[in-house]
């Protein structure tokens, strides 16, 4: 014990890293960064993934409150519904583009997708980025991302898409989960649900 303490060795509790098992992980994150760091003024990158689905019910969480009082939740409560929330969020702008949706699934992506044609029409290219899900990388997707392309091409007016696929494993890479995070503090947690007649609202 003496040998080690003087060498410098002390118990330390092993911590979870975040790592990613797809074998192209390099390649793919390469590929990524190349665009960000070649992105044109007319072009926009987006970071696209969905939010949910959570239980619409009063969840713990950080409260501003005076001397004295000492927020509560239910153990037990009745959930009054679940949402789910697809967002996209571009880099160069901060802004997010958001709607809420009843599945996941590549129907929702296609909406995303038409959205964000149609919000920045003025652009000459949109970059969609997410993760591998089944969902973002499914055939019909892929499908409507070429015959958007292809009309584009013979003449259409509006950006071209082109695909940046995040490694499996990686959602830690997904810009969009920071925001998500922040979303889910400041908005969903320690929230007071009230009684509007329909079952459903919050105090603010």
């Amino acid at each position: 014990r003496k040998m080690t303490k003087i060498a410098g060795y002390k118990w330390r509790k092993a911590k979870v890293v975040l790592t990613s098992n797809d074998p192209s992980y390099i390649e793919k994150l390469a590929a990524i960064r190349s665009i960000l760091s070649n992105l044109g003024t007319d072009e926009a990158f987006f970071s696209i993934d969905e939010y949910g689905p959570f239980a619409i019910k009063t969840k713990p969480g950080l409260r501003l409150v005076p001397p004295g009082v000492q927020p509560t939740v239910p153990q037990w409560q009745k959930s009054r519904g679940c949402m789910i929330m697809t967002a996209a969020l571009e880099l160069s702008g901060n802004q997010v583009t958001h709607f809420y949706s009843a599945k996941k699934n590549t129907g929702e992506m296609i909406r995303m997708m038409e959205l964000l044609i149609e919000t920045y029409r003025n652009r000459q290219k949109l970059y969609l980025s997410w993760d591998a899900a089944s969902w973002h990388i499914s055939k019909r997707l892929y499908q409507r991302i070429e015959r958007h392309n292809t009309s584009i091409i013979f003449g259409d007016c509006g950006p071209l898409v082109e695909t940046a696929l995040l490694p499996s494993g990686s959602q830690f890479l997904n810009v969009i989960e920071s925001v998500f995070s922040g979303m889910a503090r400041a908005i969903i947690h320690q929230q007071r649900l009230r009684d509007t007649g329909r079952g459903e609202g919050s105090d603010r």
